[in-house]
């Protein structure tokens, strides 16, 4: 009998696959991970210091999270089939067209639920959808003209879709179907040299960069990725000293001696890359585009839904000092194993965090008109597109700590 590959293996082969890409195409990338490691390394030497209090240094060196945009509801119910063959499901609703810089898109992470195979892989995608009726940002003829773009355009081929489904279905594939799913699927995220129709770009790029990222080429492609790393403040000055430049802030909550919650980000500013153009006139020139940058983030406890609202309203500085308080509180979540207290992870994103570091990135702000209509989007219709259930994050860890 030919051996199977199983969705937990399609996921860390998918990830290792892409994070190679990355690094083929965004050099920094690499030294982002090299700095991690080294970085990694030295926490787990410090006396005194539980390092693999939030996971094993396997899994946190291993650890990736990465972006992706697509622009219609279709293409994410194709995106969700292709997850689907790795054993990620779409987790949570993010909205960020509400955020402090605000964004055309609303988003959802694709992501292992299992503990086990959180444990073993827990790569996770946070994936963005373009609002093209939001009339806030676009105008009536803009939305025609982007919907006619987009639906004339094919991200993904049938071949990969076929084994997307098989995958999911059959419980992963023999070897050599699984390396063809694997070839495909990595192809459809690299970075595409078509030259990119500049007048047309530019018009989206003139409403948001994001918007022009998403619908002003015919493909889509990683945005970023995002290893993991035990002490965010000290990769932040070592990328700095390497000459990498970073943005201007830690993203999430500010470094404290209280428990470590939720999730911290930064990343390095988005990078200069030259691409192929189609001029007015018909001719091909070259140029540069701001698009894909280099993120890293440090991952703390998971908060109830209490424990959200005060850190929302509140900030860190209204938590109590300790992981036995926070537990007694019912504002973080725990597990107990041999008597201990042991946290559970953050497997999620904050959408303030993931819009500032966007902002911080954008080559321009966002164009919004406040006084225009807003499109109508939510979790049911997320869930629509998507084609199958949308995960609550908050049932998800009540699930693992066993009180469901």
């Amino acid at each position: 009998m030919t051996e199977r590959v199983d969705p937990g293996e399609l996921r860390a082969r998918f990830a290792r696959s892409l994070s190679q890409l990355y690094g083929s195409e965004v050099p920094a990338y690499t030294t982002l991970v090299e700095v991690c490691e080294e970085i990694n390394a030295e926490v787990l030497d410090r006396p005194g210091v539980d390092a693999e209090r939030f996971g094993s240094i396997d899994r946190v060196t291993a650890e990736r999270h990465g972006a992706i945009r697509v622009g219609t509801a279709e293409e994410l119910g194709q995106v969700a089939r292709i997850f689907g063959a790795c054993g990620m499901y779409p987790v949570g609703f993010y909205d960020l067209r509400e955020a402090t810089v605000p964004i055309p898109v609303v988003s959802c992470a694709f992501r292992p639920i299992e503990e086990a195979e959180l444990a073993a892989n827990p790569f996770r995608v946070f994936t963005s959808v373009l609002v093209i009726d939001d009339r806030r940002f676009f105008d009536e003829r803009l939305t025609d003209e982007l919907g006619e773009f987009l639906a004339a355009r094919r991200l993904f081929d049938d071949e990969l879709l076929e084994l997307a489904d098989a995958a999911e279905r059959d419980g992963g594939l023999s070897e050599d179907r699984a390396a063809r799913f694997l070839k495909l699927a990595t192809e459809a995220f690299a970075l595409s040299p078509e030259p990119i129709d500049r007048a047309w770009y530019e018009r989206l790029e003139a409403v948001s960069s994001v918007a022009a990222d998403i619908g002003g080429v015919r493909s889509t492609h990683i945005n970023h990725l995002t290893p993991r790393v035990l002490d965010i403040d000290a990769l932040y000055a070592r990328m700095q000293r390497r000459g990498i430049t970073m943005i201007d802030a830690i993203q999430g909550p500010p470094r404290t001696d209280k428990p470590d919650v939720l999730l911290r980000q930064t990343s390095f500013r988005a990078l200069a890359e030259p691409r192929a153009f189609v001029e007015p006139d018909g001719s091909v020139g070259t140029g540069e585009l701001r698009v894909r940058f280099g993120e890293v983030e440090a991952r703390g406890v998971a908060l109830t839904r209490a424990g959200r609202e005060l850190y929302d309203s509140g900030g860190i500085d209204a938590f109590p000092d300790t992981d036995e308080e926070l537990d007694a509180a019912d504002l973080a979540y725990y597990t107990r194993v041999d008597g201990a207290l042991k946290p559970i992870v953050y497997e999620d994103f904050l959408p303030r965090s993931a819009a500032g570091i966007f902002a911080s990135n954008l080559s321009r702000d966002t164009v919004a008109d406040a006084a225009q209509r807003a499109a109508s989007r939510d979790a049911a219709w997320l869930a629509e597109a998507l084609g199958r259930p949308l995960h609550d994050p908050y049932v998800l860890y009540d699930v693992q700590r066993g009180r469901a």
